[in-house]
């Protein structure tokens, strides 16, 4: 009697798990430079872009570049969750559409990060080793944060 419950529990999540399959969110792609994109606001030197969009644009864009396991349930719900916290907390594609003073503060944000090492999260550096981050990016980074704050 006991195998038979367990046999029909194991079916039962089994069509759950793929009924849950075609219940796909939108994909945070947008492809392009969006109007107010931080390049639009900031001159980013093609090696700072370059280490943004390696280690913080799929979760601060619009652009998510998703690995394999980001289309099967309930993954993708967890991603999406994550990429939409981060997004509303700094979004680079909508960098110039914040006012001054919030682009500072993000720019202080990004800044402090970089000091306590609290960005990049570990639990997107423990998949993506390619987004974590060098002594030598970070010096970069942090140079062109504390130049750029000086906009106006």
């Amino acid at each position: 009697m006991a195998v038979k419950s367990i046999k029909k529990i194991l079916a039962e999540f089994l069509v759950i798990f793929l009924l849950i399959q075609f219940v796909q969110p939108t994909r945070n792609k947008s492809g392009q430079v969006m109007p107010n994109d931080i390049s639009k606001t900031i001159a980013i030197p093609a090696e700072i872009k370059a280490i943004l969009i390696n280690s913080c644009y799929d979760c601060h864009s619009n652009n998510t570049n998703y690995p394999w396991y980001a289309y099967i349930q309930p993954m993708h719900w967890f991603l999406n969750n994550h990429i939409q916290a981060g997004k509303a907390e700094l979004n680079f594609n909508e960098f110039g559409s914040y006012t001054l003073r919030r682009q500072k503060n993000k720019l202080r944000a990004i800044e402090n990060s970089l000091e306590d090492g609290t960005m990049p999260l570990s639990s997107y550096t423990l998949i993506h080793r390619n987004a974590i981050l060098s002594k030598a990016e970070k010096s970069l980074l942090m140079s062109w944060v504390q130049n750029s704050k000086d906009i106006n």
